[in-house]
């Protein structure tokens, strides 16, 4: 999952962003409307953590305009406002969620993968394929009867692999997805670990290499 966190205060969108990368979910930081409205054009996000009261475009205008978008990510709205007639009015702009600050992670957590879920309404919670068993809530991954202990990284690829039906996923999209902004393009990253998940997940290996496109979990023949 790939999230954009739109909040102008910036030791509460590090902490944020800290906070998401221990649970395998990648984060972008923008602290203001303008920057968030540029974001979204350039980058594919899953959801937008939406401070309500920023610099710039207002929260309430970015809203709007991302909702008014059918391919539009998914939006929970965050604010110091938490009174039913801000949270109401939140969700009448187009928010999918609302939450209050001050929030405990754990629900900052919960409500963000709910809202990715959503996104993937044909697909289980939990992914499962070639014996593989993926859980993105308990955080546990067991292959073939056996738990498999991996990394946030590791285990952000994995899941995109899953959530793919069987598709194939480029490296492009797995970097996107599963690093931020920051990540080089050219790094070999990608394919440092989709070998350390083979490694992990032993032989035979279930991950395709499907030449100059991506990877792929697909059906055994």
């Amino acid at each position: 999952m790939r999230v954009l966190i739109v909040e102008d205060e910036e030791f509460l969108a590090d902490a944020i962003r800290t906070r998401l990368a221990m649970d395998a979910i990648a984060a972008d930081v923008v602290g203001d409307g303008d920057s968030a409205l540029e974001a979204v054009e350039i980058n594919e996000y899953d959801v937008i953590l939406l401070d309500r009261d920023i610099p710039g475009t207002h929260g309430d205008e970015v809203c709007r305009v991302l909702a008014a978008h059918s391919e539009s990510p998914a939006i929970l709205m965050l604010t110091a406002a938490g009174q039913l007639e801000d949270r109401v009015g939140g969700l009448e702009l187009g928010a999918d969620d609302y939450l209050a600050k001050p929030f405990e992670f754990p629900e900052l957590i919960a409500r963000l993968r709910a809202l990715n879920r959503r996104r993937f309404t044909s697909h289980p919670p939990v992914f499962e394929r070639r014996g593989v068993r993926l859980d993105p809530f308990r955080r546990e991954v067991v292959c073939n009867g056996r738990f498999v202990t991996l990394t946030r990284k590791e285990f952000a690829v994995l899941e995109l692999l899953l959530q793919a039906g069987g598709g194939v996923v480029s490296a492009e999209t797995i970097l996107e997805k599963a690093w931020d902004e920051n990540a080089n393009p050219f790094t070999q990253t990608v394919k440092v670990t989709i070998s350390t998940l083979r490694r992990k997940l032993g032989d035979p290996s279930i991950i395709t290499t499907v030449a100059g496109v991506g990877y792929a979990i697909t059906d055994e023949h």
